[in-house]
């Protein structure tokens, strides 16, 4: 896929391993990068992120070819496997920088996922409001290294295995003709 192919998506929605896995399973979906986004320090580290001062969101940035998977994919799968009526937390983890947010990287972007998030709410799809916000991408840093491909390499540590395996089997049922026919479901 050369650069004038592909397309590059970035969201929040909770830990960055779970949210990373989810993306990896998309046919495609050339590379999933965990970073930060949304704050107000430059080239944050993970201390920093996690401290709650910093303002950014632990997001994943998808690479992502749009004749294959289009923009619209890419969201559908982002609010089925994370909670958007969730304020500043995802599963077992509580902070700003686990909020639910789409960073969008044009107008088309920005128009469609608040277009998707009005249709959401219109059809009652959750209980409760969806708190997604909606905001231009600025800056993205890359997360350190280890924090790549986390659940490829780590697929028994027990977070992944309770919060990464419910998203990809999510992803991989709801969305079976989406996804990477190399991709194994994790058992």
């Amino acid at each position: 896929m050369t650069a004038e192919q592909s397309a590059q998506a970035t969201f929040a929605g909770g830990c960055f391993w779970c949210i990373e896995a989810a993306f990896e399973q998309l046919d495609g979906v050339s590379a999933v990068t965990s970073g930060y986004a949304g704050g107000s320090v430059e080239d944050p580290t993970y201390e920093q992120v996690c401290s709650g001062t910093t303002g950014h969101a632990e997001v994943v940035q998808v690479t992502y070819e749009p004749t294959v998977v289009s923009y619209p994919d890419l969201l559908a799968v982002f609010f089925t496997v994370h909670d958007p009526t969730a304020l500043n937390r995802q599963g077992p983890d509580v902070g700003e920088q686990y909020r639910s947010a789409v960073f969008y990287h044009d107008e088309n972007q920005r128009a469609a996922a608040e277009r998707y998030i009005e249709e959401l709410e219109a059809a009652g799809a959750f209980d409760d409001p969806i708190v997604t916000e909606v905001e231009p991408l600025e800056a993205f840093y890359e997360a350190e290294a280890y924090h790549q491909d986390y659940y490829e390499k780590n697929p028994n540590q027990p977070y992944c295995v309770v919060n990464a395996e419910p998203k990809i089997r999510k992803v991989r049922e709801k969305f079976s003709d989406k996804v990477k026919a190399e991709v194994e479901t994790p058992e």
